[in-house]
């Protein structure tokens, strides 16, 4: 085993949600530093463990993990079920997702996560990948640029955000951290300017990772890929990915709006183990700090 350099959130709950079964087949699909995987290796007597992250930083960690048991895909998780299954795995009994940024990236300078530091704009967590912050900040219409703040983060001033950041642009190309936290500074509320930061940064890191789409991808295949009683754990940290995954829970799909069939039944492929969103406890958030704002609700196969 290995020591992860995250502190995964939720663990206990996240590992109980899932029913570990010892010789279960189960799936971590946001490795990151592996505090999750490891963990749930730590509770398994045989089974397997499949692990998928595209961050090259998450092959590194899972590279110290020497354990017949587990496997690692470097991939997107949108591309995890037909990886799978060309692989000779079906059907996993429990699928585990944590949509949070791993304190590891944000201590990275260079890869622009973090509002508190001084890096480059990029926030790739696929170094190949063509769009970067810089690109979003420097290219996007201002109609683009408040869609992205609305609806990734719920940010209430977002036209007047998008408005600076076009404005500044047009002075001086936006290219790193510092200059974007000027750029927008007088959009900055008195007290709160890293809380509001974060979300613009966690909105831009979602627009140039292609988050919500890819969750939309993963979420579609994860019906078919779990056993009759397996279970799906998703730990989200914003209003909008706990929207997409509380709807696809509660009504099948992305709208919001139920179907049902002849008998006033809900079409769904899952419905929810718990009726209310699951969060943190208080000691948890007193220890990580980056437990406070994450939801985590738990869905299983819908047995018709």
């Amino acid at each position: 085993m290995t020591k992860q350099y995250h502190i995964p959130v939720m663990l206990h709950d996240a590992l109980d949600g899932l029913l570990l079964k010892p010789g279960g087949i189960y799936v971590d699909l946001t490795f990151g530093g592996g505090g999750h995987s490891i963990s749930l290796l730590k509770r398994l007597k045989e089974g397997a463990l499949w692990a998928f992250d595209q961050d090259p930083d998450a092959l590194l960690e899972a590279k110290k993990i020497e354990d017949p048991r587990f496997h690692f895909i470097r991939a997107n998780f949108r591309f995890f079920a037909p990886i799978l299954r060309s692989l000779g795995v079906d059907r996993v009994d429990g699928i585990l997702v944590d949509l949070g940024t791993s304190s590891h990236q944000l201590n990275q300078a260079n890869r622009g996560f973090a509002a508190r530091l001084d890096g480059t704009l990029d926030m790739r967590m696929h170094a190949t990948g063509e769009l970067t912050a810089s690109k979003v900040v420097n290219s996007f219409s201002q109609q683009q640029l408040v869609k992205i703040f609305q609806d990734y983060s719920d940010i209430t001033n977002s036209k007047r955000l998008a408005r600076e950041i076009v404005q500044a642009r047009q002075i001086q190309p936006i290219h790193t951290t510092a200059q974007l936290r000027e750029a927008i500074h007088s959009c900055l509320p008195p007290y709160r300017d890293y809380q509001y930061l974060a979300k613009v940064f966690q909105a831009l890191r979602i627009a140039v990772n292609d988050e919500i789409q890819a969750l939309e991808a993963m979420m579609a295949d994860v019906p078919n890929m779990l056993n009759p009683r397996g279970r799906w754990v998703v730990i989200s940290y914003h209003s909008g990915e706990d929207r997409v995954v509380k709807r696809f829970i509660q009504y099948g799909n992305k709208t919001g709006k139920p179907k049902k069939d002849f008998y006033g039944n809900l079409i769904r492929p899952l419905e929810p183990v718990y009726r209310k969103v699951l969060k943190p406890t208080q000691e948890e958030i007193k220890l990580n700090n980056s437990a406070r704002s994450a939801r985590m609700r738990i869905a299983t196969p819908t047995i018709f």
